[in-house]
């Protein structure tokens, strides 16, 4: 769908300022967003998690849940039909070393 966004000049008031000067710019807040892999080692104040899908490795959800600064600030969106809030911790066996067999 095509949908006309008009930008809005705003013109500060301040009695500082020598001269006049208009800005023009689009009334629409941006928004910032990054994936589990990037976000590690970050600190966000909000964190918004889309768990229709689960996580793609063991400790992506983690990750994804300690980056934010407060627990009141998770969202999370899942499907509607689970009857739990839950995801699959997926962890792939085949890329766990067996302890016996020395590695080279």
């Amino acid at each position: 769908m095509t949908v006309f966004i008009p930008r809005v000049a705003n013109q500060p008031s301040d009695e500082e300022n020598a001269f006049k000067f208009t800005r023009r710019q689009f009334p629409i807040r941006v928004c910032f967003s990054m994936t589990i892999n990037k976000s590690q080692g970050q600190s966000v104040k909000y964190v918004g998690l889309d768990l229709r899908s689960p996580p793609f490795t063991h400790g992506q959800f983690y990750v994804a849940v300690s980056r934010v600064t407060s627990v009141s600030n998770i969202k999370a969106i899942w499907n509607e039909a689970d009857r739990e809030a839950k995801t699959q911790n997926v962890v792939y066996s085949e890329v766990i070393v067996n302890q016996n067999v020395p590695v080279l």
